[in-house]
């Protein structure tokens, strides 16, 4: 089993879930979050002043996924995510170790 982790442009989040859909993955998990990268931040005007915005907007996506799913995951990810431009986000992967739904006890794959 693997957690594959995603952060991305909000804007393309109902992109990036129809296109995880039509591969069979159902589930995620999604966070707001800020960060920068490459992109380091931008200015915006307010009220005639310019303020520096150190930290963009993002959406951090968790999807736990069997092995066998991994590299689909990513295709539709990455797919449905690029715009070409700087800031499109990055996608890591993870092992894991154990999973565990609550209402019903499985665990393993099972419960995925």
């Amino acid at each position: 089993m693997k957690i594959v982790m995603a952060v991305i442009k909000p804007f393309k989040l109902d992109a990036v879930r129809e296109a995880l859909t039509e591969v069979g993955i159902e589930g995620l998990t999604v966070t707001e979050v800020k960060g920068y990268g490459r992109q380091k931040g931008h200015t915006e005007i307010y009220r005639g002043t310019e303020y520096a915005v150190a930290f963009l907007p993002k959406l951090k996506l968790e999807i736990a996924v069997s092995a066998d799913v991994v590299d689909r995951a990513i295709e539709a990810i990455s797919g449905a995510a690029k715009t070409g431009q700087i800031g499109d986000g990055k996608i890591f992967v993870c092992d894991l170790e154990q999973v565990m739904r609550i209402r019903t006890g499985e665990t393993g794959a099972d419960a995925l």
